[in-house]
C-alpha cells in the first residue's frame, strides 16, 4: 500500500507516513490517494484544502466546529510543528484526552483527525507551512476554541510562551466548552 498507518491511544486518530521516492534529484511523496487512504480506514470525502504559514512560536488552536464537524488530514509541508488533537466526543472512552505528534517537512508524517476532536499546533522551526484537508467547509459562526493551556487537559506543549491570536486568547476553558457542546 506504500502507506504506514499507526494507531494512537485515541480511537480513530491515526498517524500516517506515506512512502518517499527519492534519488539524487530530490524526492516525490504522494500526500493523498483516495483508494489507499480508504484501505487505511479513512473513508471521509475531503471538500476543502487549507494551508497556513506561521512563524516560530506561533500556536494556533485549539479549534473545532460543532454543528458542522470536520475531519482533518494534516501535515507539515515545510518546517516543524507539534500537532495536537483532543478527543471532544462526550461518548468516547478517551473524552478529554490528547495526543501530540511531531510533523515535519522531512518526516512526511500526517495526522488524521476524526470529527469531534479539537485541533491545534505549535511551530517549532523558524517558520512552517501546514497543509490540511477538511471533510466539511470552514464555518466561522460554528468555530469553537478551547484554551491551549487549560489545566484540565494538561497538554505538554514544547513552548510555554507561545504567540497567540487575539481570538485564541479568548478561547473557552475546557469546562465551559463542555457545557456548550452537551
Amino acid at each position: 500500500m506504500n502507506l504506514l498507518v499507526e494507531k494512537t491511544p485515541l480511537e480513530g486518530l491515526l498517524c500516517l507516513t506515506p512512502q518517499v521516492f527519492g534519488d539524487s534529484r530530490g524526492h516525490l511523496v504522494e500526500t493523498y490517494h483516495e483508494d489507499k487512504y480508504r484501505q487505511a480506514g479513512i473513508t471521509r470525502s475531503f471538500v476543502q484544502d487549507n494551508q497556513s504559514y506561521s512563524l516560530k512560536g506561533v500556536l494556533r488552536g485549539l479549534h473545532a466546529q460543532i454543528k458542522r464537524p470536520q475531519a482533518k488530514l494534516v501535515r507539515s509541508a515545510a518546517g516543524e510543528i507539534f500537532d495536537v488533537a483532543v478527543d471532544a466526543r462526550p461518548s468516547s472512552p478517551t473524552f478529554g484526552k490528547w495526543h501530540g505528534v511531531l510533523l515535519t517537512g522531512e518526516n512526511h508524517k500526517q495526522l488524521f483527525i476524526p470529527e469531534g476532536f479539537l485541533h491545534g499546533f505549535c511551530v517549532l522551526s523558524e517558520s512552517a507551512v501546514m497543509h490540511y484537508k477538511c471533510s466539511d467547509v470552514y464555518t466561522p459562526d460554528d468555530q469553537w476554541g478551547v484554551l491551549w493551556d487549560d489545566p484540565q487537559l494538561g497538554i505538554t506543549w514544547p513552548n510555554q510562551k507561545p504567540i497567540l491570536s487575539d481570538k485564541d486568547l479568548r478561547n473557552l476553558s475546557w469546562e465551559k466548552f463542555i457545557e456548550n457542546i452537551k
